[in-house]
């Protein structure tokens, strides 16, 4: 995968567990098939594939022109720190991203509250309360 990336959203959550216990529930959400490790192309949604690489804590997929999501999992004071991050890795038309994603209005938004919502997921499966960072 491209290592030429721009940040264009990121959010953050505190999961009250242990960062192993974390790591394996988000991986038990975003991998429901069991894979954990190593680079692989899953169908995300009928039709569209993408590709997914789990390195150490960090589950990323890659897909369409542009995309990558990265989440990581890493030790806190109150359990563990849970960060996704989302990219623009397009290797040509790089400035018709936001122009392709109506200027990503709403866009930090958006993401943040779908980040939350999985975040509660995660937070259910660890046994550990959840808040933003």
């Amino acid at each position: 995968m491209t290592t030429r990336k721009k940040l264009l959203a990121q959010a953050a959550g505190i999961v009250e567990a242990p960062a192993a216990r974390v790591w394996d529930a988000l991986a038990a959400e975003l991998l429901p098939d069991g894979r954990r490790s190593g680079r692989f192309t899953v169908e995300d949604v009928p039709g569209h594939t993408s590709t997914v690489e789990v390195t150490g804590h960090t589950i990323a997929f890659q897909g369409g022109w542009w995309y990558r999501g990265e989440w990581s999992v890493e030790p806190h004071p109150q359990g563990a720190l849970v960060v996704h991050r989302v990219f623009n890795v397009a290797q040509r038309l790089r400035w018709g991203v936001p122009l392709a994603n109506r200027l990503f209005i709403g866009f930090a938004e958006s993401t943040r509250a779908g980040f939350l919502d999985g975040l509660a997921k995660v937070g259910r499966r660890a046994g550990g309360a959840v808040r933003p960072a």
